[in-house]
């Protein structure tokens, strides 16, 4: 019986103050989810919850929860978003429309 090819990936998660890099060596064919789920992570991070609603990334790229690893790989893992892009930019774009018209009225 021939024994699995494996490879090696490693998997990171950041806070703002902390990051944590996980190097595992897993068979071929595991996907970004499954790697994620190996990582232990989820024990060193409190607030981390991996599953089916976890946004994973590869090198930077949102990835599919299926997508399966190459060698090398590096798999982020991405916090939830605390405010939506668009409403930042829209509010943004607001304050810099009234600051404008505040300085042709002065």
């Amino acid at each position: 019986m021939s024994e699995m090819p494996s490879m090696m990936v490693e998997v990171v998660y950041a806070l703002p103050d902390r990051q944590s890099i996980v190097k595992l060596t897993v068979p071929a064919g595991t996907t970004a989810l499954a790697a994620a789920q190996q990582s232990g992570l989820e024990q060193e991070f409190d607030e981390l919850q991996i599953g089916d609603d976890s946004r994973l990334g590869v090198f930077g790229q949102l990835v599919a929860l299926n997508q399966v690893l190459q060698d090398g790989d590096r798999v982020e893992i991405y916090r939830p978003l605390l405010a939506d892009p668009k409403e930042v930019r829209k509010e943004r774009a607001a304050r810099a429309k009234a600051r404008r018209e505040h300085q042709a009225d002065g």
